[in-house]
């Protein structure tokens, strides 16, 4: 039970790989906070994740792009258990245009989800983190090797890794890790309902989809005691894809 009495803030808890990190964090004993947009799905999600093995549940009504939010969320998580130990920044937006039909806006609703999200909850547990605790951040290997019409959130991944290293430079003297992971193509929605996937452009070979269990398991290693000497990695969990895109 390797997350006996920690407590974890997942973003994007509640749907895909977010609710798939939840429960494996249950299965060990976490005590998860569940932070998402969708109210339908933290409705749904919460029980699927006490039944995992969460001893407590606190789903949380929350847009990552909106820093007072994310401070409501962490407050509401700190009067509750007294503690943060782990935050997984997992939420992500992703849409499908072609560069030249870009406005400001589109980045900056991106960028805003996927970059600043992330930022504002590391700021978060830097603030109220004791030493011991961690972040994951959940990137993709689009920060490396990307395709069209995904410009934004290409972009906003690589941030992320950058994010992520400065993370690790401010962090260690507060005695708190963060690390990152980089999914490939994973049987989520976002996957299916890519635009480029359902066209044919982007050709999807079947051993080179992963599940959602997948990055849990690895998310669940980096957040995890048995990971204490790892920091600044940048994990890869894509089954191979990216050394053949």
């Amino acid at each position: 039970m390797r997350f006996q009495d920690k407590v974890v803030i997942i973003t994007g808890g509640a749907s895909g790989i977010g609710l798939a990190i939840a429960k494996r964090l249950a299965s060990e004993g976490a005590r998860l906070v569940l932070a998402d947009i969708n109210q339908a799905n933290l409705d749904a999600a919460a029980p699927e994740v006490q039944k995992a093995g969460a001893p407590e549940v606190l789903p949380s009504m929350c847009n990552v792009a909106d820093e007072s939010q994310v401070i409501a969320t962490v407050s509401a998580t700190l009067a509750k258990f007294g503690r943060l130990d782990v935050v997984v920044n997992n939420a992500g937006l992703m849409q499908f245009k072609a560069l030249e039909e870009l406005t400001g806006d589109d980045w900056l609703r991106v960028l805003s989800v996927d970059l600043l999200g992330a930022f504002y909850f590391t700021k978060q547990a830097f603030l109220h983190m004791k030493p011991g605790g961690n972040v994951v951040n959940v990137a993709s290997i689009h920060a490396i090797a990307t395709e069209a019409l995904v410009a934004p959130y290409a972009a906003a991944k690589a941030a992320v890794l950058s994010l992520t290293r400065s993370s690790v430079i401010e962090g260690k003297p507060k005695g708190i890790r963060t690390n990152v992971v980089l999914p490939g193509a994973i049987d989520t929605p976002m996957l299916w309902n890519n635009p480029n996937v359902k066209s044919g452009v982007e050709k999807i070979n079947p051993t080179d989809v992963g599940k959602p269990e997948d990055v849990a398991a690895l998310v669940a290693y980096l957040a995890s005691d048995d990971a204490a000497f790892v920091e600044g990695a940048e994990v890869r969990v894509d089954g191979g894809r990216l050394d053949h895109l």
